[in-house]
């Protein structure tokens, strides 16, 4: 199976300095692999799109130079796909309605869903898949082998919300199986929700990619960088700099006659260097390269 892989940035504003070291480090694992790297755009949920911000992270990936192959998918272009997905699973005996909040479930641990096996009255519902009793081990390619339950641990989750608005973890799953993703590189942060998506992979019989979940990049306060946390967004005078200081935090260190290079050079090294196993299961002192 060739490789393809992909970024898929969430418009939801600029890029910050944990979305580059996400993106270069899928980019040159591709290339690496003499692979396909693609972008998808995950405008899942419209209002949550900055304005502009679509445009502002196709530019800054072409300033740093990770041009992509192939069409850009919109995830807000999909919802067709979605809907077989959610049909399939339907069919399958699988989906139940469910009229819970997300804050009984946060305000409670232990809250116990009873939606399964009293439907509710409730018009506005989510729906949710049932999980078997079952252990899912995920083998990945930065982190090593993790093993999680799917009932005690991942528990029953939503795939469409009561807004009509698929979820995160359904419309992923279609688009990379629609993209033919075969290796998946990205933040750490998303680990805990693939065990849940392999297992929705294996429901749609889809192939299920080679996961590597990189270490997430913290500000000053120990918080991982994201535009909740009001990161800041890259200063693309400052490419060269940034992309060198990205390697250097993925375990690949820069010549220093190369540091600070034209971004082309930079990657062109880099590509020829690559090492996965390099890359750290955690990041170092966030303020080590400051």
């Amino acid at each position: 199976m060739s490789y393809v892989g992909r970024f898929a940035p969430t418009p939801s504003g600029a890029l910050h300095f944990g979305s580059l070291v996400a993106a270069v480090a899928s980019y040159l694992d591709a290339r690496a692999n003499n692979g396909s790297w693609l972008v998808r755009i995950e405008d899942l949920d419209p209002p949550r799109t900055a304005p502009g911000s679509i445009d502002a992270i196709l530019c800054c990936l072409d300033r740093f130079g990770l041009h992509w192959d192939g069409p850009l998918m919109f995830q807000s272009q999909r919802q067709g796909a979605y809907l077989d997905a959610l049909a399939e699973l339907t069919k399958q005996g699988r989906i139940y309605a469910c009229s819970c909040s997300r804050a009984q479930f946060q305000a409670n641990p232990l809250y116990n869903c009873t939606c399964l096996t009293n439907p509710p009255a409730e018009k506005e519902v989510a729906l949710r898949i049932t999980l078997p009793s079952i252990n899912v081990t995920i083998n990945d390619t930065i982190i090593g082998s993790q093993t999680q339950h799917l009932a005690d641990t991942v528990g029953d989750f939503v795939v469409q919300r009561k807004d009509q608005l698929f979820s995160y973890q359904l419309a992923v799953v279609v688009d990379d199986a629609e993209q033919k993703i075969s290796h998946v590189i990205r933040g750490s942060d998303l680990y805990h929700q693939t065990p849940a998506q392999t297992w929705l992979q294996r429901c749609l019989s889809y192939n299920q990619p080679t996961y590597g979940h990189l270490p997430i990049i913290t500000n000053d306060q120990g918080q991982k960088l994201s535009k909740q946390n009001l990161a800041a967004a890259l200063d693309l005078s400052k490419a060269p700099a940034l992309l060198s200081e990205v390697l250097e935090r993925l375990g690949q260190t820069t010549p220093c006659a190369l540091r600070q290079a034209p971004v082309e050079e930079q990657l062109a090294w880099a590509i020829t260097q690559w090492d996965i196993t390099k890359v750290p299961k955690r990041m170092q002192d966030p303020n080590a390269f400051v």
